[in-house]
């Protein structure tokens, strides 16, 4: 059985000054511990967990922007950052004013024995929309398809913010944000697809109705009143389905605006 939690720190650290970081190391126990949003590079991280293998992916044109990276107590086989070129070309997957996706450290792709684990922060779509064709268009259908060449090998499980609520119930006021950032048709249409190659959202099998949220805004005392976002997920392959114990979001811990997710697991490592 092995715990998989991912997290958006929104900045490794900046949630470490705050005295975050480590209660959910500590209190959740993660055998591997993805993390979007790390704004750093490893030498200037103050995280130093003697129990795991770092595996670091940073934005390379913008310091302290984006950025992901894995904490792993199982050393992975092997290591991919960044989509391979095959699939950058393929998408057209470039700078779009707004910077290249693909060199924001925007994926990590940790391979064991019988998984790939597969980390992502995908690309918000901008207030206005700017970053919407990218994302609908470019990002999601790369994503997709590097997805299910992987799951040809191995099974795959996916985690990361998606910067997209699903359905209604992914959010505390679906009607009043029918068409906003985060909240179009097009980038559900990329959770929708994930789902219909045969990849399970975890939380799902345990939990349905809304009130659970893995994001808050700033704003109006978001977070107290729990008017969230679930825009952070775990999908698994559905070859992994009679082996998922348990799926969680865990709003207990602050430090962010988003909050941990988690899964629990039986497969060798």
């Amino acid at each position: 059985m092995i715990k998989i939690v991912s997290w958006n720190v929104n900045g490794i650290r900046a949630v470490d000054r705050k005295g975050a970081f480590m209660p959910v190391v500590n209190q959740l126990k993660p055998d591997i511990l993805c993390l979007q949003e790390t704004k750093a590079e490893q030498h200037q991280s103050p995280i130093d967990l003697s129990d795991y293998d770092e595996l670091w992916n940073s934005a390379q044109n913008k310091k302290g922007y984006s950025g992901t990276a894995i904490f792993t107590k199982h050393q992975p086989t092997s290591v991919f950052y960044n989509l391979p070129k095959k699939i950058v070309k393929k998408y057209s997957i470039k700078d779009d004013g707004y910077g290249d996706p693909n060199q924001e450290g925007r994926v990590i792709t940790a391979e064991f024995e019988s998984f790939y684990v597969v980390n992502v922060y995908t690309p918000n779509s901008k207030p206005n929309l700017e970053r919407l064709i990218l994302r609908h268009k470019h990002w999601d259908a790369a994503i997709l398809d590097y997805l299910i060449q992987l799951q040809k090998d191995k099974p795959v499980i996916l985690c990361g913010d998606f910067n997209v609520a699903y359905t209604e119930d992914d959010l505390a006021n679906p009607k009043a944000n029918e068409g906003n950032t985060g909240f179009t048709k097009e980038e559900r249409a990329g959770i929708k697809n994930i789902i219909n190659a045969g990849f399970i959202d975890t939380f799902r099998e345990f939990k349905t109705g809304n009130g659970f949220y893995t994001w808050w805004s700033h704003w109006a005392k978001s977070r107290e009143r729990n008017i969230g976002w679930r825009i952070d997920y775990i999908f698994i392959s559905k070859s992994l389905k009679n082996k998922l114990t348990n799926a969680d979001i865990h709003p207990e811990f602050l430090g962010s605006d988003h909050c941990p997710i988690s899964i629990d697991i039986s497969v060798n490592n």
